[in-house]
């Protein structure tokens, strides 16, 4: 039966004559997400006058509300730094005028105003990532990143960051996750930024090779992400907050590249609670096609405890998608997608909702085009 639906939305024939209503799940059972990045905070939230800040927060909360999205995906570190009260990292300069600054407590107002409207907050955390360029000036001594970067505890090359191998990167990661975990979120998220390079810990690697029994460098490295995501998950158990990871949609690029254990987390229950892949790929993808990620995602998850949660590209909506191959105008030359992957990730069993990436590109009236504007109405129409 999943087949005969997946073959009828591929192909159009379940747009003509249905009433989605029938096909949608109420707000109660599925939680439906906006991403709000660094990219939203500088733009609506960095702001001298605090109440115009305040203000722009309201509007991100009442559009979102609005449009019957019941999640808010808040990026409370994306470098090193807070956009709270922390003690560890210093105020976000994606907030403030400049990093250390103070300003108010952004993740405070936001949980407040969200929750007042019965929308949820997940806090998106990045927990490597220092800086997205190589301006090693703009680390001020506040950060504490400034008194690792002459040691080889920060990688700089295409960005700074933390070195995943180094015990007290990890112990940094999961004080900052308590800080969060004093705020009243509703969920902790990390990315899928883990591994920047794999030349980060090559000596980190030998050491431990000269004091423990072979293993590969791939396997050294999947083990310090392991380490890191178990104690997160612990810290999170204690407050009774689900934490959960949304990895690379390429399952390859998880193991390869991120060192992000998907398949572990998925059937254990030392690591997450719930899996929230990246799936931003269309169905013409000739690389990987909508349907066969997440049928492979959906397979992977054993531990049935785990809820999965999809991200959809909302970004990609009227753009050409250069790596899909046969796919490329895929995005142009339809105005649907996003409906049609939303009806398709409900037939999953272990189905909690899905997340879009990112609110200026549903939101922002100067991103419009007649074809995102289409695609907004379309989407519309199974969120009633």
């Amino acid at each position: 039966m999943k087949k005969i639906i997946v073959l009828l939305i591929t192909l159009g024939i379940f747009f003509s004559n249905i009433d989605f209503s029938e096909a949608k799940k109420t707000t109660t059972e599925e939680t439906r997400a906006i991403f709000v990045s660094y990219m939203e905070l500088n733009k609506y939230v960095k702001n001298e006058n605090q109440e115009i800040s305040k203000k722009n927060i309201n509007k991100i909360i009442s559009n979102i509300k609005k449009m019957n999205f019941n999640t808010i995906i808040l990026q409370v570190r994306s470098a090193s730094d807070a956009i709270y009260k922390s003690k560890l990292f210093p105020t976000s300069a994606y907030i403030a005028s400049k990093e250390g600054e103070d300003y108010y407590d952004v993740l405070d107002y936001f949980l407040r105003q969200s929750h007042k409207n019965n929308i949820k907050l997940f806090a998106w955390i990045n927990p490597y990532r220092i800086r997205t360029t190589e301006d090693v000036e703009s680390i001020t001594d506040k950060n504490p990143a400034y008194k690792y970067l002459e040691t080889d505890t920060v990688y700089i090359n295409n960005g700074i960051y933390y070195n995943p191998s180094k015990e007290e990167v990890q112990a940094l990661i999961v004080k900052g996750v308590k800080e969060v975990l004093n705020y009243k979120v509703d969920a902790i998220l990390f990315d899928d930024y883990f591994y920047p390079a794999d030349e980060i810990d090559e000596k980190d690697y030998q050491d431990y090779l000269s004091e423990h029994e072979y293993i590969d460098s791939k396997s050294y490295r999947l083990n310090q992400v392991n380490k890191m995501i178990e104690k997160v998950h612990l810290e999170c158990k204690k407050k009774k907050i689900p934490f959960g990871v949304s990895p690379d949609g390429n399952i390859d690029n998880n193991y390869n590249k991120n060192y992000a254990d998907v398949k572990l987390w998925m059937k254990s229950n030392k690591y997450i609670d719930f899996i929230m892949p990246q799936v931003y790929y269309g169905f013409y993808n000739s690389s990987r096609a909508y349907i066969d990620v997440i049928e492979e995602w959906e397979s992977l998850l054993i531990n049935k405890k785990i809820d999965l949660y999809i991200a959809l590209a909302f970004y990609k909506v009227g753009t050409e998608d250069k790596y899909a191959k046969d796919g490329m105008y895929e995005w142009l030359n339809n105005n649907d997608i996003i409906m049609r992957e939303i009806i398709l990730s409900r037939n999953l069993k272990n189905y909690k909702g899905f997340a879009l990436f990112r609110y200026d590109n549903i939101f922002d009236v100067s991103n419009y085009t007649s074809n995102s504007l289409k695609e907004i109405e379309n989407m519309k129409k199974i969120l009633k």
